[in-house]
């Protein structure tokens, strides 16, 4: 078993905290902005009570054998000041953010050979600083190396669905299209309900394409229909679901908007591809947060 540090106790550090206490035998170190006596998660399969040791000052951070991130995107300087003492022994750190560029951002504070992406996927909310519901299943993908296997190992037991993918690249993308249309959400102030509505729909429909392109042009192998096999999936969603860009907004913290769209914008003037609906996306979203 393992000493495992997550840095970020929010709605994704919670469900990965809980579903490594249910693996038994790991160390579990909480690494939090604000102090914290203790957190309960609402499982599918019951309440857990996650029991660890909860800090909430980088120089109260010692050396374990794997970080956990689960912060958002844009706080990498405040995740990378848990990181020195964290990793003095060379732990790994796995990087459970949205986007597709978590090795990037993390390359300034530890060596390349160290950081391992993970796609994570899990309806989960944080309705209070001390309690995460958790909605389904939490699905964690990460490339096939050794370091992959390794993490896929501290869930066995749990009931993560936590695999190694050969095509890494696709899976990160292919996610980036659910999430790069969640930004309507956001704009609106509205559950995922809103993309029920035949106009916002067409926009997410818009939205997706351009991931979907600027996607192929890096890499990634995606259906010719991915964005209508999205918008039909966030449509079958739960009509109340909260992603996390509408929970910051509604809490008045920065939000991904960088991670989610400003990529999708970014890599598609590398390629000479048009993304129109998300460069509306991200103007009014940094307009709003800049105004709030």
């Amino acid at each position: 078993m393992a000493r495992i540090a997550i840095v970020g106790v929010g709605a994704i550090g919670g469900v990965t905290a809980a579903l490594l206490q249910q693996a038994g035998g790991h160390e579990l170190f909480l690494c939090t902005r604000r102090p914290m006596s203790g957190l309960s998660v609402e499982t599918p399969d019951g309440l857990v009570k996650v029991q660890g040791t909860y800090v909430a000052s980088p120089s109260e951070a010692f050396e374990v054998d794997w970080v956990i991130v689960a912060t958002k995107a844009y706080d990498v300087a405040g995740t990378a000041k848990w990181l020195e003492k964290l990793c003095s022994n060379s732990a790994p750190i796995a990087v459970l953010q949205n986007g597709v560029e978590h090795r990037e951002r993390f390359a300034p504070h530890v060596p390349i050979e160290k950081i391992l992406p993970v796609m994570v996927d899990c309806p989960a909310e944080r309705p209070a600083q001390d309690r995460v519901r958790q909605r389904g299943v939490m699905h964690l993908k990460v490339p096939d190396s050794a370091l992959g296997r390794d993490f896929v190992k501290l869930f066995a037991g749990t009931a993560a669905d936590a695999t190694t993918v050969p095509d890494f690249l696709s899976v990160v993308w292919r996610k980036l299209c659910f999430n790069s249309a969640g930004v309507l959400s956001a704009l609106a102030l509205q559950p995922a309900g809103v993309v029920r509505g035949e106009s916002i729909g067409e926009v997410a429909l818009q939205i997706i394409r351009e991931c979907a392109a600027v996607a192929r042009a890096e890499g990634a192998n995606l259906e010719e229909n991915v964005a209508e096999i999205v918008l039909a999936a966030q449509r079958a969603a739960p009509a109340d679901s909260v992603n996390s860009m509408l929970a910051d907004r509604r809490a008045g913290r920065p939000v991904e908007i960088d991670a989610r769209n400003g990529v999708i914008v970014r890599l598609g003037r590398k390629h000479g591809i048009a993304t129109p609906a998300n460069n509306m996306a991200v103007a009014l979203m940094e307009a709003m947060v800049a105004k709030a």
